[in-house]
């Protein structure tokens, strides 16, 4: 079952993405902050990280070059609510497989999610 990390700091928002990839027949944990996300994707050794950017603290585009140094294999997909050319441009850059803005399109994350997990057939 393909495993996916939702980091975002924002509970309601996670639950929903949570439910939302379970029906879809994901496994599907979340995190609240950066250094939560970080030892997550450690321990839970996720094929995808939805990771939001605007967070208390460490921001996903720190959250994103962290994880693009210790685990440069692990697919990140960026949902925020910034809608900045400027942000989209800078988390690819870092490496980001692909950028949505919230509210979120779900079954545009879902096509996102297909290409990015090989053998992915939930």
């Amino acid at each position: 079952m393909p495993r996916v990390l939702i980091v975002d700091d924002e509970p309601d928002i996670a639950d929903l993405l949570t439910d939302a990839l379970i029906i879809r027949g994901y496994s599907a944990s979340t995190a609240h902050d950066g250094p939560e996300a970080l030892q997550k994707v450690k321990d839970v050794r996720p094929h995808v990280v939805l990771l939001d950017i605007d967070m208390p603290g460490m921001n996903g585009l720190e959250v994103l070059r962290h994880l693009r140094e210790s685990d440069p294999e692990v697919v990140v997909i960026m949902v925020s609510g910034i809608r900045d050319e400027k942000t989209s441009q800078a988390a690819l850059a870092l490496g980001a497989s692909d950028y949505f803005t919230k509210p979120l399109d779900t079954q545009a994350l879902e096509r996102s999610l297909r290409r990015h997990i090989p053998g992915n057939t939930p």
